[in-house]
């Protein structure tokens, strides 16, 4: 076990993570600091208000970014095959091409 300390919004934190995750860590809470350093009017909250706020801007942004990229999934056998016969017919055009500039 490891601890890093990080600064958030002027404030120091020890955080207790694996060992070589500190970079990580140190990453993370740069991208909180950042994220609070966009909030407008955030010194007249309460400072679990304002990291409530970050969080929320931070989850909004992930979930957009999830939504975005399609979830991964395995071709079904006729999708499969379809592109194993276009592939087939990109060769045969290919060595169709490669004879007719050979022959010129």
């Amino acid at each position: 076990m490891s601890n890093v300390t990080v600064e958030i919004s002027g404030r120091r934190y020890t955080i207790a993570c694996a060992e070589g995750e500190e970079s990580h860590i140190e990453m993370l809470a740069r991208t909180i600091d950042g994220k609070l350093a966009t909030l407008s009017g955030a010194s007249n909250q309460s400072e679990a208000r304002t990291l409530l706020f970050a969080a929320l801007l931070l989850a909004d942004e992930l979930h957009d970014a999830q939504t975005k990229v399609e979830p991964f999934s395995i071709p079904s056998a006729d999708t499969a095959e379809q592109l194993e016969k276009m592939a087939e017919r990109l060769e045969s055009l290919a060595s169709q091409l490669e004879a007719a500039g050979s022959s010129t």
